[in-house]
Protein backbone atom coordinates (compact mmCIF):
# COMPACT_ATOMS: atom_id res chain seq x y z
CA UNK A 1 0.00 0.00 0.00
CA UNK A 2 2.98 2.33 0.79
CA UNK A 3 4.40 1.29 -2.28
CA UNK A 4 1.56 1.91 -4.61
CA UNK A 5 0.75 5.44 -2.37
CA UNK A 6 4.12 6.63 -3.69
CA UNK A 7 4.06 5.65 -7.20
CA UNK A 8 0.64 7.69 -7.18
CA UNK A 9 1.55 11.35 -7.65
CA UNK A 10 4.27 9.57 -10.72
CA UNK A 11 0.94 8.07 -12.55
CA UNK A 12 -0.65 11.36 -12.26
CA UNK A 13 1.93 13.19 -13.59
CA UNK A 14 2.23 10.74 -16.77
CA UNK A 15 -1.42 11.29 -17.16
CA UNK A 16 -1.39 14.60 -16.96
CA UNK A 17 -1.91 16.97 -19.94
CA UNK A 18 0.65 18.96 -21.23
CA UNK A 19 -1.35 22.18 -19.46
CA UNK A 20 -1.38 20.38 -16.00
CA UNK A 21 1.04 21.91 -13.50
CA UNK A 22 3.65 18.72 -11.98
CA UNK A 23 3.56 18.56 -8.54
CA UNK A 24 5.50 17.89 -5.77
CA UNK A 25 3.91 14.75 -3.56
CA UNK A 26 5.13 16.15 -0.32
CA UNK A 27 3.37 19.49 -1.09
CA UNK A 28 -0.21 20.64 0.19
CA UNK A 29 -1.15 22.37 -3.32
CA UNK A 30 -4.18 24.00 -4.58
CA UNK A 31 -4.75 26.16 -7.75
CA UNK A 32 -2.48 29.28 -6.56
CA UNK A 33 -1.16 28.51 -2.90
CA UNK A 34 1.33 25.59 -2.56
CA UNK A 35 2.78 24.73 1.41
CA UNK A 36 6.21 22.68 1.16
CA UNK A 37 6.32 23.20 4.81
CA UNK A 38 8.78 21.43 7.04
CA UNK A 39 9.16 18.41 3.80
CA UNK A 40 13.16 18.15 4.13
CA UNK A 41 13.74 20.45 1.30
CA UNK A 42 17.01 20.57 0.60
CA UNK A 43 16.62 22.95 -2.45
CA UNK A 44 13.99 25.26 -3.65
CA UNK A 45 11.17 23.11 -5.70
CA UNK A 46 11.67 24.28 -9.10
CA UNK A 47 9.07 21.35 -10.50
CA UNK A 48 5.97 23.23 -8.94
CA UNK A 49 6.12 25.33 -12.62
CA UNK A 50 3.24 28.57 -13.39
CA UNK A 51 0.64 29.82 -11.98
CA UNK A 52 1.50 30.10 -8.00
CA UNK A 53 1.09 33.45 -6.14
CA UNK A 54 1.91 31.85 -2.28
CA UNK A 55 4.44 29.51 -1.68
CA UNK A 56 5.56 28.44 2.02
CA UNK A 57 8.93 27.01 2.32
CA UNK A 58 9.69 27.39 6.41
CA UNK A 59 10.94 24.83 8.09
CA UNK A 60 13.47 22.84 5.58
CA UNK A 61 16.95 23.03 5.13
CA UNK A 62 17.62 25.51 1.57
CA UNK A 63 20.68 27.45 1.83
CA UNK A 64 20.58 29.08 -0.96
CA UNK A 65 17.94 30.77 -3.50
CA UNK A 66 19.54 30.94 -6.94
CA UNK A 67 18.33 32.45 -10.74
CA UNK A 68 18.68 28.32 -11.81
CA UNK A 69 16.48 27.04 -9.74
CA UNK A 70 13.16 29.95 -9.76
CA UNK A 71 11.96 29.78 -13.45
CA UNK A 72 8.19 30.40 -13.82
CA UNK A 73 7.26 31.99 -10.18
CA UNK A 74 7.08 35.37 -12.47
CA UNK A 75 3.29 35.29 -10.80
CA UNK A 76 4.38 34.80 -7.09
CA UNK A 77 3.49 37.18 -4.37
CA UNK A 78 3.93 35.90 -1.14
CA UNK A 79 7.67 33.61 0.00
CA UNK A 80 7.90 32.33 3.10
CA UNK A 81 11.67 30.84 4.16
CA UNK A 82 11.44 31.15 7.17
CA UNK A 83 13.21 28.43 9.45
CA UNK A 84 15.98 27.34 6.97
CA UNK A 85 19.58 27.25 6.62
CA UNK A 86 19.43 30.35 3.54
CA UNK A 87 22.68 32.10 3.59
CA UNK A 88 23.09 33.41 0.01
CA UNK A 89 19.96 35.00 -2.04
CA UNK A 90 21.02 35.90 -5.86
CA UNK A 91 20.17 38.77 -7.60
CA UNK A 92 18.83 36.41 -10.39
CA UNK A 93 16.42 34.85 -8.05
CA UNK A 94 14.77 37.99 -6.86
CA UNK A 95 14.54 39.04 -10.70
CA UNK A 96 12.57 36.21 -11.72
CA UNK A 97 10.09 37.66 -8.62
CA UNK A 98 8.78 40.72 -10.00
CA UNK A 99 5.01 40.54 -8.62
CA UNK A 100 6.66 39.36 -4.65
CA UNK A 101 4.77 41.37 -2.30
CA UNK A 102 5.74 39.35 1.57
CA UNK A 103 8.97 37.98 1.74
CA UNK A 104 9.24 36.43 5.17
CA UNK A 105 13.07 35.26 5.69
CA UNK A 106 13.10 35.30 9.07
CA UNK A 107 16.00 32.37 11.25
CA UNK A 108 18.02 31.88 8.69
CA UNK A 109 22.18 32.45 8.61
CA UNK A 110 21.63 35.88 6.29
CA UNK A 111 24.76 37.69 8.25
CA UNK A 112 27.48 35.32 5.97
CA UNK A 113 26.36 37.34 2.77
CA UNK A 114 25.01 40.48 3.60
CA UNK A 115 27.11 42.37 1.12
CA UNK A 116 26.25 40.56 -1.21
CA UNK A 117 22.16 39.75 -0.40
CA UNK A 118 21.83 43.41 0.13
CA UNK A 119 22.77 43.77 -3.07
CA UNK A 120 20.42 41.63 -4.91
CA UNK A 121 17.26 43.11 -2.31
CA UNK A 122 17.96 46.31 -4.19
CA UNK A 123 15.84 44.56 -7.13
CA UNK A 124 12.82 44.04 -4.33
CA UNK A 125 10.93 47.31 -5.79
CA UNK A 126 7.76 46.01 -5.28
CA UNK A 127 8.38 44.44 -1.53
CA UNK A 128 6.19 45.62 1.12
CA UNK A 129 6.65 42.85 4.00
CA UNK A 130 9.82 41.92 5.07
CA UNK A 131 10.53 39.52 7.92
CA UNK A 132 14.64 38.92 8.48
CA UNK A 133 14.07 38.58 12.33
CA UNK A 134 16.83 36.25 14.21
CA UNK A 135 19.34 36.19 11.35
CA UNK A 136 22.16 37.77 13.46
CA UNK A 137 22.73 40.81 12.01
CA UNK A 138 24.43 43.70 13.25
CA UNK A 139 23.45 47.45 12.93
CA UNK A 140 24.83 48.03 9.92
CA UNK A 141 23.85 44.88 7.87
CA UNK A 142 20.31 45.66 8.84
CA UNK A 143 20.88 49.06 7.31
CA UNK A 144 22.24 47.71 4.22
CA UNK A 145 19.41 45.34 3.39
CA UNK A 146 16.49 47.70 3.49
CA UNK A 147 18.64 50.57 2.10
CA UNK A 148 16.64 50.34 -1.30
CA UNK A 149 13.22 49.18 0.07
CA UNK A 150 11.26 52.46 -0.75
CA UNK A 151 7.17 50.17 -1.10
CA UNK A 152 7.77 48.42 2.48
CA UNK A 153 4.91 48.90 5.02
CA UNK A 154 5.63 45.89 7.40
CA UNK A 155 9.42 45.16 8.69
CA UNK A 156 10.75 42.58 11.56
CA UNK A 157 13.84 43.06 12.52
CA UNK A 158 13.54 41.19 15.92
CA UNK A 159 15.77 38.69 17.35
CA UNK A 160 18.98 40.36 16.22
CA UNK A 161 22.17 41.37 17.18
CA UNK A 162 21.57 45.54 16.54
CA UNK A 163 23.10 47.59 19.03
CA UNK A 164 22.21 51.11 17.81
CA UNK A 165 19.72 52.55 15.29
CA UNK A 166 22.22 54.35 12.85
CA UNK A 167 20.80 57.94 11.39
CA UNK A 168 20.23 56.35 7.99
CA UNK A 169 18.53 53.27 8.67
CA UNK A 170 15.27 53.96 6.94
CA UNK A 171 15.82 56.97 5.03
CA UNK A 172 14.32 54.84 1.60
CA UNK A 173 11.55 53.39 4.30
CA UNK A 174 9.27 56.64 4.28
CA UNK A 175 6.12 54.48 4.15
CA UNK A 176 6.59 51.96 6.80
CA UNK A 177 3.53 51.35 9.17
CA UNK A 178 4.79 48.62 11.30
CA UNK A 179 8.47 48.08 12.66
CA UNK A 180 9.21 45.47 15.05
CA UNK A 181 13.19 45.92 16.64
CA UNK A 182 12.50 43.81 19.92
CA UNK A 183 14.52 41.32 21.41
CA UNK A 184 17.95 43.05 19.82
CA UNK A 185 21.18 44.77 21.76
CA UNK A 186 20.14 48.59 21.02
CA UNK A 187 21.64 50.74 23.39
CA UNK A 188 21.56 54.09 21.35
CA UNK A 189 19.09 55.58 18.79
CA UNK A 190 21.40 58.28 17.06
CA UNK A 191 19.19 61.42 16.39
CA UNK A 192 16.92 61.68 13.23
CA UNK A 193 16.89 57.81 13.02
CA UNK A 194 13.31 57.72 13.12
CA UNK A 195 12.39 61.33 11.37
CA UNK A 196 11.81 59.57 7.87
CA UNK A 197 9.08 57.54 9.08
CA UNK A 198 6.24 59.94 9.00
CA UNK A 199 3.43 56.99 8.15
CA UNK A 200 4.80 54.70 11.08
CA UNK A 201 1.94 53.21 13.69
CA UNK A 202 3.27 50.52 15.34
CA UNK A 203 6.36 50.37 17.00
CA UNK A 204 8.18 47.78 19.12
CA UNK A 205 11.36 48.07 21.06
CA UNK A 206 10.90 45.92 23.53
CA UNK A 207 14.15 43.64 24.97
CA UNK A 208 16.69 45.95 24.17
CA UNK A 209 19.22 48.01 26.13
CA UNK A 210 17.76 51.34 26.39
CA UNK A 211 18.09 53.93 29.39
CA UNK A 212 16.67 56.87 27.93
CA UNK A 213 13.52 58.11 25.69
CA UNK A 214 14.34 61.99 25.48
CA UNK A 215 12.32 63.81 23.24
CA UNK A 216 10.11 61.63 21.71
CA UNK A 217 8.87 62.59 18.41
CA UNK A 218 6.66 60.50 16.47
CA UNK A 219 3.36 62.31 16.48
CA UNK A 220 1.36 59.62 14.24
CA UNK A 221 2.57 56.37 16.31
CA UNK A 222 -0.27 54.47 17.83
CA UNK A 223 1.48 51.35 19.56
CA UNK A 224 4.61 51.75 21.18
CA UNK A 225 6.15 48.74 22.99
CA UNK A 226 9.28 50.11 24.92
CA UNK A 227 9.07 46.65 27.91
CA UNK A 228 11.84 45.19 29.01
CA UNK A 229 14.71 47.93 28.56
CA UNK A 230 16.59 49.90 30.86
CA UNK A 231 14.76 53.18 30.83
CA UNK A 232 14.59 55.41 33.65
CA UNK A 233 13.38 58.43 31.99
CA UNK A 234 10.63 58.81 29.12
CA UNK A 235 9.89 62.17 28.02
CA UNK A 236 8.38 63.78 25.36
CA UNK A 237 9.38 66.26 22.75
CA UNK A 238 8.79 70.03 23.71
CA UNK A 239 5.35 71.51 21.71
CA UNK A 240 2.15 71.65 22.07
CA UNK A 241 1.07 69.44 19.19
CA UNK A 242 -0.82 66.01 20.64
CA UNK A 243 0.07 62.63 19.92
CA UNK A 244 -2.08 59.79 18.13
CA UNK A 245 -0.38 57.43 20.97
CA UNK A 246 -2.94 54.72 22.24
CA UNK A 247 -1.14 51.78 23.11
CA UNK A 248 2.07 52.50 25.52
CA UNK A 249 3.97 49.66 27.50
CA UNK A 250 6.83 50.88 29.37
CA UNK A 251 6.70 48.03 31.85
CA UNK A 252 10.01 46.32 33.04
CA UNK A 253 11.92 48.88 33.23
CA UNK A 254 13.02 51.07 35.70
CA UNK A 255 10.98 54.23 35.70
CA UNK A 256 11.30 56.22 38.92
CA UNK A 257 7.82 57.84 38.76
CA UNK A 258 5.21 58.53 36.43
CA UNK A 259 6.12 59.14 32.75
CA UNK A 260 5.70 62.51 31.11
CA UNK A 261 2.71 62.09 28.55
CA UNK A 262 0.61 65.82 29.07
CA UNK A 263 0.21 65.40 24.76
CA UNK A 264 -0.66 61.76 24.50
CA UNK A 265 -4.40 62.34 25.03
CA UNK A 266 -5.55 59.76 23.24
CA UNK A 267 -3.80 57.32 25.17
CA UNK A 268 -6.25 54.64 25.93
CA UNK A 269 -3.77 51.46 27.45
CA UNK A 270 -0.73 52.17 29.41
CA UNK A 271 1.08 49.99 31.41
CA UNK A 272 3.60 50.76 34.26
CA UNK A 273 4.25 47.26 35.46
CA UNK A 274 7.26 46.41 36.72
CA UNK A 275 9.09 49.45 37.12
CA UNK A 276 10.34 51.40 40.28
CA UNK A 277 7.87 54.23 41.13
CA UNK A 278 7.22 54.72 44.32
CA UNK A 279 4.83 57.46 44.61
CA UNK A 280 2.67 59.32 42.24
CA UNK A 281 1.60 62.50 43.75
CA UNK A 282 2.80 65.43 42.42
CA UNK A 283 5.78 67.27 44.20
CA UNK A 284 7.09 63.86 45.84
CA UNK A 285 10.92 63.77 45.97
CA UNK A 286 12.85 61.40 43.83
CA UNK A 287 14.85 58.65 46.58
CA UNK A 288 17.89 59.19 48.02
CA UNK A 289 19.71 56.92 46.22
CA UNK A 290 18.67 58.82 43.11
CA UNK A 291 20.94 61.36 41.19
CA UNK A 292 19.53 63.04 38.25
CA UNK A 293 21.63 61.72 35.64
CA UNK A 294 19.75 63.10 32.54
CA UNK A 295 20.11 67.23 32.21
CA UNK A 296 16.72 66.75 30.76
CA UNK A 297 14.90 65.42 34.11
CA UNK A 298 15.74 68.99 35.55
CA UNK A 299 13.18 70.51 33.37
CA UNK A 300 10.27 68.51 34.88
CA UNK A 301 7.94 70.53 37.01
CA UNK A 302 7.58 68.02 39.73
CA UNK A 303 4.29 70.02 40.55
CA UNK A 304 2.53 69.42 37.21
CA UNK A 305 0.10 66.57 37.02
CA UNK A 306 1.52 64.29 34.41
CA UNK A 307 -1.91 62.33 33.79
CA UNK A 308 -4.30 65.76 33.60
CA UNK A 309 -4.39 65.10 29.67
CA UNK A 310 -4.95 61.33 29.91
CA UNK A 311 -8.80 61.65 29.80
CA UNK A 312 -9.14 58.30 27.71
CA UNK A 313 -6.48 55.54 29.18
CA UNK A 314 -9.34 52.96 29.61
CA UNK A 315 -6.51 50.65 31.33
CA UNK A 316 -3.83 51.31 33.66
CA UNK A 317 -1.62 48.67 35.05
CA UNK A 318 1.08 50.23 38.07
CA UNK A 319 1.46 46.61 39.52
CA UNK A 320 5.25 45.34 41.06
CA UNK A 321 6.00 48.82 41.40
CA UNK A 322 6.89 50.51 45.16
CA UNK A 323 3.67 52.04 46.26
CA UNK A 324 3.05 52.40 49.73
CA UNK A 325 -0.30 54.70 49.28
CA UNK A 326 -3.54 54.24 47.24
CA UNK A 327 -3.56 58.32 46.19
CA UNK A 328 -7.19 58.54 45.43
CA UNK A 329 -6.69 61.98 44.15
CA UNK A 330 -4.51 60.99 41.74
CA UNK A 331 -6.90 59.21 39.47
CA UNK A 332 -9.62 62.11 39.41
CA UNK A 333 -8.66 62.96 36.16
CA UNK A 334 -9.39 59.44 34.36
CA UNK A 335 -12.69 59.88 33.66
CA UNK A 336 -12.44 57.10 31.46
CA UNK A 337 -10.64 54.47 33.37
CA UNK A 338 -12.26 50.90 33.56
CA UNK A 339 -9.45 48.80 34.35
CA UNK A 340 -7.08 49.49 37.22
CA UNK A 341 -3.83 47.57 38.81
CA UNK A 342 -2.15 48.52 41.66
CA UNK A 343 -0.94 44.70 42.60
CA UNK A 344 2.08 43.12 44.37
CA UNK A 345 2.90 47.11 45.46
CA UNK A 346 3.78 47.88 48.75
CA UNK A 347 -0.11 49.93 49.68
CA UNK A 348 -0.63 50.08 53.42
CA UNK A 349 -3.46 52.91 53.30
CA UNK A 350 -5.41 55.00 50.81
CA UNK A 351 -5.69 58.87 50.82
CA UNK A 352 -8.51 61.02 49.83
CA UNK A 353 -7.79 64.40 48.84
CA UNK A 354 -10.15 66.78 50.64
CA UNK A 355 -11.22 69.06 48.14
CA UNK A 356 -11.79 66.17 46.06
CA UNK A 357 -14.63 64.72 48.36
CA UNK A 358 -17.61 63.21 46.73
CA UNK A 359 -15.26 62.69 43.71
CA UNK A 360 -16.43 59.11 41.70
CA UNK A 361 -14.10 56.80 39.89
CA UNK A 362 -15.28 54.94 36.54
CA UNK A 363 -12.90 52.41 37.61
CA UNK A 364 -15.09 49.09 36.66
CA UNK A 365 -12.38 46.35 37.70
CA UNK A 366 -9.69 46.89 40.54
CA UNK A 367 -6.60 44.88 41.22
CA UNK A 368 -5.09 45.43 44.55
CA UNK A 369 -3.72 42.28 45.48
CA UNK A 370 -0.35 41.02 47.33
CA UNK A 371 -0.31 44.28 49.02
CA UNK A 372 -0.53 44.88 52.89
CA UNK A 373 -3.83 46.86 53.40
CA UNK A 374 -5.61 46.65 56.37
CA UNK A 375 -8.64 48.57 55.68
CA UNK A 376 -10.75 50.29 53.15
CA UNK A 377 -12.78 52.90 54.87
CA UNK A 378 -16.74 53.17 53.19
CA UNK A 379 -15.32 55.90 51.39
CA UNK A 380 -13.71 53.92 48.97
CA UNK A 381 -16.35 52.10 47.77
CA UNK A 382 -18.87 55.40 47.42
CA UNK A 383 -16.45 56.73 45.28
CA UNK A 384 -16.15 53.18 43.21
CA UNK A 385 -19.71 53.52 42.39
CA UNK A 386 -19.05 51.09 38.75
CA UNK A 387 -16.91 48.60 40.46
CA UNK A 388 -17.47 45.01 38.89
CA UNK A 389 -14.27 43.59 39.90
CA UNK A 390 -12.02 43.66 43.08
CA UNK A 391 -9.17 41.02 43.51
CA UNK A 392 -7.98 42.16 47.32
CA UNK A 393 -6.22 38.12 47.72
CA UNK A 394 -3.14 38.60 50.18
CA UNK A 395 -3.77 41.37 52.07
CA UNK A 396 -4.74 41.42 55.86
CA UNK A 397 -8.30 42.51 55.50
CA UNK A 398 -10.92 41.75 57.83
CA UNK A 399 -14.65 42.15 56.99
CA UNK A 400 -17.05 44.04 58.91
CA UNK A 401 -20.77 42.54 60.35
CA UNK A 402 -23.56 44.51 57.92
CA UNK A 403 -26.13 44.72 61.24
CA UNK A 404 -29.26 44.72 58.97
CA UNK A 405 -31.19 45.26 56.53
CA UNK A 406 -30.64 49.38 56.39
CA UNK A 407 -27.27 49.56 56.71
CA UNK A 408 -25.32 51.03 54.00
CA UNK A 409 -24.74 54.53 52.31
CA UNK A 410 -26.60 55.59 55.87
CA UNK A 411 -23.11 54.39 57.44
CA UNK A 412 -21.29 56.56 54.94
CA UNK A 413 -20.68 59.27 57.59
CA UNK A 414 -20.43 57.54 60.55
CA UNK A 415 -17.02 57.85 62.30
CA UNK A 416 -17.07 53.87 63.21
CA UNK A 417 -17.14 53.11 60.33
CA UNK A 418 -14.46 55.78 58.27
CA UNK A 419 -11.84 56.58 60.76
CA UNK A 420 -8.52 55.81 60.36
CA UNK A 421 -8.71 53.13 63.70
CA UNK A 422 -11.48 51.09 61.93
CA UNK A 423 -10.07 47.38 61.50
CA UNK A 424 -12.96 46.08 59.62
CA UNK A 425 -13.74 47.02 55.67
CA UNK A 426 -17.63 47.13 54.90
CA UNK A 427 -18.20 44.85 51.52
CA UNK A 428 -21.81 45.01 52.04
CA UNK A 429 -24.21 47.42 49.82
CA UNK A 430 -21.41 47.83 47.18
CA UNK A 431 -24.27 47.17 44.41
CA UNK A 432 -22.64 46.61 41.06
CA UNK A 433 -19.69 44.26 42.66
CA UNK A 434 -19.91 40.94 41.30
CA UNK A 435 -16.71 39.43 41.30
CA UNK A 436 -14.52 39.76 44.64
CA UNK A 437 -11.48 37.69 45.93
CA UNK A 438 -10.73 37.94 49.43
CA UNK A 439 -8.34 34.61 49.28
CA UNK A 440 -5.47 34.69 51.71
CA UNK A 441 -6.12 37.58 54.14
CA UNK A 442 -5.91 35.91 57.20
CA UNK A 443 -9.40 36.00 57.61
CA UNK A 444 -10.59 34.23 60.89
CA UNK A 445 -14.26 34.87 60.77
CA UNK A 446 -17.11 36.00 58.71
CA UNK A 447 -19.56 38.08 60.40
CA UNK A 448 -23.66 37.52 59.72
CA UNK A 449 -24.53 39.48 56.31
CA UNK A 450 -21.19 40.46 55.72
CA UNK A 451 -22.23 40.87 52.15
CA UNK A 452 -25.72 42.24 52.59
CA UNK A 453 -26.94 43.84 48.93
CA UNK A 454 -23.84 42.74 47.43
CA UNK A 455 -24.99 40.69 44.43
CA UNK A 456 -21.90 38.88 44.22
CA UNK A 457 -21.79 36.42 41.19
CA UNK A 458 -18.09 34.96 42.28
CA UNK A 459 -16.46 34.94 45.62
CA UNK A 460 -12.96 33.76 46.56
CA UNK A 461 -12.48 33.06 50.52
CA UNK A 462 -9.23 30.29 49.79
CA UNK A 463 -6.38 30.49 52.21
CA UNK A 464 -7.77 31.63 55.50
CA UNK A 465 -7.08 29.15 57.80
CA UNK A 466 -9.56 28.17 60.11
CA UNK A 467 -12.10 30.09 58.72
CA UNK A 468 -15.46 30.27 60.40
CA UNK A 469 -18.51 30.54 58.49
CA UNK A 470 -21.61 31.05 60.96
CA UNK A 471 -25.23 30.83 60.16
CA UNK A 472 -25.95 33.86 58.17
CA UNK A 473 -22.26 34.78 56.50
CA UNK A 474 -23.23 34.51 53.30
CA UNK A 475 -27.44 35.66 54.15
CA UNK A 476 -27.85 38.01 51.00
CA UNK A 477 -26.29 35.80 48.34
CA UNK A 478 -29.00 33.27 47.77
CA UNK A 479 -30.42 34.44 44.42
CA UNK A 480 -26.97 35.07 43.21
CA UNK A 481 -23.66 33.79 43.79
CA UNK A 482 -22.67 31.03 41.37
CA UNK A 483 -19.17 30.74 42.14
CA UNK A 484 -17.53 29.94 45.33
CA UNK A 485 -14.00 28.85 46.52
CA UNK A 486 -13.51 27.68 50.30
CA UNK A 487 -10.32 25.84 49.57
CA UNK A 488 -7.54 25.27 52.03
CA UNK A 489 -9.18 27.00 54.73
CA UNK A 490 -8.50 23.78 56.95
CA UNK A 491 -12.64 24.45 57.85
CA UNK A 492 -13.71 21.51 60.17
CA UNK A 493 -17.32 22.76 59.59
CA UNK A 494 -19.34 24.96 57.10
CA UNK A 495 -22.85 26.54 57.30
CA UNK A 496 -23.73 27.38 53.91
CA UNK A 497 -27.63 29.73 53.29
CA UNK A 498 -29.49 27.79 50.47
CA UNK A 499 -27.53 29.13 47.55
CA UNK A 500 -29.99 29.23 44.68
CA UNK A 501 -27.91 29.61 41.48
CA UNK A 502 -24.10 28.17 43.20
CA UNK A 503 -22.96 26.00 39.88
CA UNK A 504 -19.23 26.00 41.35
CA UNK A 505 -18.15 24.59 44.61
CA UNK A 506 -14.61 24.18 45.61
CA UNK A 507 -14.61 22.73 49.18
CA UNK A 508 -10.90 21.33 48.78
CA UNK A 509 -8.17 21.19 51.94
CA UNK A 510 -10.51 21.12 54.24
CA UNK A 511 -11.02 18.77 57.51
CA UNK A 512 -14.84 18.38 56.58
CA UNK A 513 -16.30 15.20 57.67
CA UNK A 514 -20.17 16.20 56.46
CA UNK A 515 -21.18 18.44 53.63
CA UNK A 516 -22.63 21.80 54.38
CA UNK A 517 -26.56 20.98 54.53
CA UNK A 518 -27.57 23.75 52.91
CA UNK A 519 -25.84 21.97 49.74
CA UNK A 520 -28.84 20.49 48.86
CA UNK A 521 -30.49 23.79 47.31
CA UNK A 522 -27.73 24.03 44.85
CA UNK A 523 -27.82 23.26 40.95
CA UNK A 524 -23.83 22.54 41.40
CA UNK A 525 -22.12 21.34 38.27
CA UNK A 526 -18.74 21.72 39.96
CA UNK A 527 -18.10 20.16 42.98
CA UNK A 528 -14.28 19.74 44.55
CA UNK A 529 -13.69 17.89 48.08
CA UNK A 530 -10.39 16.86 47.34
CA UNK A 531 -8.34 16.65 50.58
CA UNK A 532 -10.98 16.17 53.19
CA UNK A 533 -12.46 13.69 55.87
CA UNK A 534 -15.07 12.61 53.74
CA UNK A 535 -16.50 8.94 54.20
CA UNK A 536 -19.72 9.43 52.34
CA UNK A 537 -21.73 12.35 50.36
CA UNK A 538 -25.11 11.36 51.74
CA UNK A 539 -28.11 12.52 48.99
CA UNK A 540 -27.08 13.76 45.91
CA UNK A 541 -30.35 13.25 44.58
CA UNK A 542 -30.43 17.02 43.90
CA UNK A 543 -27.14 17.15 41.72
CA UNK A 544 -28.04 14.21 39.79
CA UNK A 545 -29.14 15.93 36.88
CA UNK A 546 -26.98 19.13 36.84
CA UNK A 547 -23.41 17.96 38.03
CA UNK A 548 -20.94 17.51 35.58
CA UNK A 549 -17.34 17.46 37.23
CA UNK A 550 -16.73 16.27 40.58
CA UNK A 551 -12.84 15.53 42.72
CA UNK A 552 -13.10 13.36 45.60
CA UNK A 553 -9.25 12.27 45.61
CA UNK A 554 -7.61 12.27 48.88
CA UNK A 555 -10.63 11.23 51.02
CA UNK A 556 -10.95 8.31 53.79
CA UNK A 557 -14.07 6.88 52.16
CA UNK A 558 -16.13 3.94 53.42
CA UNK A 559 -16.40 0.98 51.10
CA UNK A 560 -19.41 0.42 53.07
CA UNK A 561 -21.38 3.50 51.97
CA UNK A 562 -20.87 3.96 48.08
CA UNK A 563 -24.43 4.27 47.06
CA UNK A 564 -24.05 7.53 46.43
CA UNK A 565 -22.16 6.59 43.29
CA UNK A 566 -25.00 5.33 41.71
Amino acid sequence: GCFLLWLLPSILRARASPETRPSSPLCQQSPTKVSCKGVGLQKFPKELGQGIKYLELSNNFIQNLSGSNMPGFGQLEYLDVCFNQLESVSASALAELPRLRSLLLGSNHLDRNYLANGEAFHLLRNIEVLDLSANNLESHMASWYISNLTSLRVLDLSGNTMTKLLAGTFRSSARLRRLDLSNNYIMEIQEGAFEPLEELEVLNLALNSLHCISGFSLMQLQVLNLSHNALELFSEEEGAEPYLLRVLDLSHNRLLSFPELSRARDLTHLNLSNNLIASLLPGSPHPREFVLPYKEMQRFNRTVRPMAALTHVVHLDLSNNRLELFPFSFFHSLGSLHSLSLARNCLQDVARDPVANGTELSVRSLDLHSNALRVLPRWFFDSLPHLESMDLGSNSLQPCESRGSDQGRDLGGDSRTSAPRDTCTPFYNVPRLKHLNLSKNNISRLQPHTFHRTPLLSLDLSGNRDLSMPTGALGGLELSLQELSLRDNQMDEAALPCLGTLRVLDLSGNRLSLLPTGLSCSPLESLDLRNNNLQALGTVGSWSHSLRAVSVAGNPWSCCSLGWLD
